[in-house]
């Protein structure tokens, strides 16, 4: 019988960026980043602390392409809740990131997000596992139109529809009750008047293939894989970490809570994205 992985320790702030730039110092650094990397920029999670006390059932990828209603309440929340998410700005881990990859220490980013931070921090190689809500995709003729422009449309159509308060939701929709959305009009592909989707993976769905080659592909150029702000439950980005463990290479982990796949961690540091990582983008590059 082959006995149990040792879980790694876990280390504290202070501790863990000795033991990361230890781990990582040398090497060509692949980034995955989640939900925990933006936390600091105001956007919620799905798994972080304190995300039981405000559970919310994410959207469904077949209840929207199949029950209108489901897109008429997603587009009213989206409503409310896009102008918060667009506004949300880079925090000290995504520019600390972006540092790292301009000094060559980061070879490139994957990432679980959709709200193109690491962009507006100045990544240059991000790999958008699950798209980007900045994007509006027709579901019949596969145009794309900003969500900015979209925004003004779904206002003309609802006027009024502002003055309702939500709570900001990790989709970049807002929680709203049910009656709040039943007049609420959905806006239509201006070319063909087709259904619109935010061009994001939601749960239930597939990373497209062409996007998990690239992020494969990615990763087998680097020496080191560092995981920030993940709790990696999810498939989709479970399998680099997995694939990371078969190449042998060494693994960083910087989250807060529970994590999947702790066994194969060789550096384990529970803290904020945003306190630990520019203090080792400062150790990695004064080496």
């Amino acid at each position: 019988m082959t006995a149990p992985l040792e879980q790694p320790s876990v280390f504290d702030a202070t501790e863990g960026v000795e033991a990361l730039a230890a781990l990582l110092r040398g090497r060509r650094i692949v980034v995955l980043t989640g939900a925990g990397c933006s936390t600091e920029s105001g956007i919620p999670d799905y798994r972080g602390p304190g995300t039981r006390a405000r559970a919310r059932n994410p959207i469904q990828h077949r209840e929207f392409l199949t029950r209108p209603e489901v897109r008429a309440r997603y587009w009213a929340r989206s409503l409310l809740g896009w102008p918060r998410f667009s506004s949300a700005r880079p925090n000290a881990a995504h520019q600390s990131l972006a540092a790292l990859e301009r000094d060559g220490h980061v070879l490139g980013l994957i990432t679980q997000n959709v709200d193109r931070l690491h962009h507006a921090a100045g990544s240059q190689r991000v790999i958008e596992l699950h798209g980007a809500l900045a994007r509006v995709r027709c579901l019949d003729c596969e145009a794309i139109e900003p969500r900015t422009e979209l925004q003004e449309r779904l206002l003309a159509l609802n006027p009024g529809f502002t003055e309702h308060t939500a709570e900001l939701r990790p989709d970049g929709d807002a929680e709203l009750p049910v009656e709040t959305v039943l007049a609420f009009r959905v806006a239509s592909c201006t070319r063909c008047g087709g259904t619109l989707k935010p061009d994001v993976v939601f749960f239930g769905d597939n990373v497209p293939p062409p996007t998990v080659e690239a992020a494969f592909a990615l990763l087998e150029e680097g020496d080191a894989l560092l995981v920030v702000g993940s709790s990696l439950a999810v498939y989709s980005g479970f399998r680099f970490l997995q694939r990371a463990a078969d190449r042998h290479m060494p693994i960083g982990l910087l989250n807060i809570g529970e994590c999947r796949g702790g066994e194969l961690v060789d550096v384990r540091v529970e803290a904020r994205a945003g306190e630990v990582l520019p203090r080792l983008a400062e150790a990695l590059t004064s080496a």
